[in-house]
């Protein structure tokens, strides 16, 4: 197959996730899936905000993640000054001043050699598996920055290309809209899925006391490096959700303490509650934890799991949102008969008969995470 039609399919795999739901970030893995396809990247990262305005990443390598904590400390943050030309974090200014596929030699200004000797290489680079990167700021149809992608090489001697980069170019547009925030409305309000909920105990002063199982990688997921890295105490914005609880002036009646996010893992909302002590214990907070993925962004993740050729994939997609054969070959761009020979084909695969047996089939496939 020629680079251009690999390159036109993943621009309609591209449309295809902007046409699912309005999941946003939610859709990087897929979206890194994709470019998978076409770039012969390692893995890559996503650097954005927040539905509640506060800078997240994510890290397809867990090894990268992992090392997210470094990032903010003062002796790394200078070397990093030394031999970067702009900071990882420094999302806002990015978006503002850089445009187009950013390459090596636009993201290190000094040497490879003296980049491997600097404190900002030994403490995030090298643990988090990474020695060359590629980088795209994100910008939707009228100019507004959503985030940067990043792209990681572990070897020092594959170089991303030219070509490479001209590739990227080229999927700049389909990537913001496939990555582009939005609101749900409608039916899809409803149809977000509940993927974990959990309970975390702690004190009035926010010290963890008891967490149920699951809890822990749900709050990893929700709050990325500040759980992880926050050494036994509570991410920021947690600790503001148990002060409100205990305030002197809550009173019966009173809404509960809550807060909402949507992030690259879907939407979490968390709640606090008041544990009264037994004698001699002092009050403590339960805080309930609940994380949703929209409908659409989940039948990718079950589709991804099933290894379905692209096609009978694209197919499966449109039948189980309900649309008609007539209406799945619009959005495919074949014909009716095409949509006909590949329901067919993917019917066999799955060892069903119809819709119903495809639904049954997708909706008990356990995707990742």
């Amino acid at each position: 197959m020629t680079a251009q039609r690999h390159l036109d399919r993943a621009l309609a795999q591209l449309r295809r996730m902007a046409c699912m739901d309005a999941g946003g970030p939610q859709r990087i893995a897929p979206v890194l899936r994709a470019l998978h396809g076409l770039i012969g990247f390692d893995s890559g990262g996503y650097l954005y905000r927040r539905s509640d305005g506060e800078l997240d990443i994510h890290m397809e390598n867990p090894a990268m993640g992992s090392v997210m904590p470094a990032l903010f400390e003062p002796r790394v943050q200078h070397s990093e000054r030394q031999v970067m030309r702009r900071s990882a974090r420094l999302l806002d200014e990015a978006l503002r001043c850089e445009r187009g596929v950013q390459m090596q030699h636009d993201l290190v200004k000094v040497p490879l050699a003296e980049l491997r000797r600097s404190d900002y290489y030994n403490a995030v680079l090298r643990p988090g598996e990474v020695e060359m990167a590629m980088k795209l700021p994100l910008r939707t149809a009228d100019g507004r920055g959503i985030g940067i992608l990043w792209l990681y090489r572990r070897d020092g001697e594959r170089r991303f290309t030219g070509d490479e980069a001209a590739v990227l170019g080229r999927l700049a547009p389909g990537l913001a809209r496939a990555l582009q925030p939005g609101r749900l409305e409608g039916a899809e309000a409803h149809d977000a899925e509940v993927c974990g909920q959990g309970l975390l105990v702690v004190t009035a002063m926010g010290r963890p006391l008891w967490l149920a199982p699951g809890t822990e990688a749900l709050l990893a997921q929700a709050f990325g490096w500040r759980w992880r890295g926050c050494g036994g105490a509570l991410p920021a914005a947690l600790q503001v959700l148990v002060q409100r609880l205990f305030l002197p002036n809550v009173r019966p009646g009173v809404p509960l303490p809550q807060m909402d996010f949507s992030n690259a893992h879907g939407a979490f909302s968390l709640r606090a509650t008041h544990l009264a002590g037994r004698a001699g214990e002092a009050d403590a907070a339960a805080i309930h934890i609940t994380r949703r993925v929209p409908g659409g962004t989940r039948l990718l993740e079950r589709l991804g799991a099933l290894g379905l050729p692209r096609r009978q994939a694209e197919l499966a997609c449109w039948l189980a949102r309900g649309l008609s054969e007539a209406q799945s070959a619009e959005r495919m761009g074949v014909s009716v008969n095409t949509v006909a020979y590949h329901r067919r084909h993917l019917y066999a695969a799955l060892g069903v008969q119809d819709r119903q047996g495809l639904l049954r089939c997708v909706h008990e496939t356990t995707p990742a995470g």
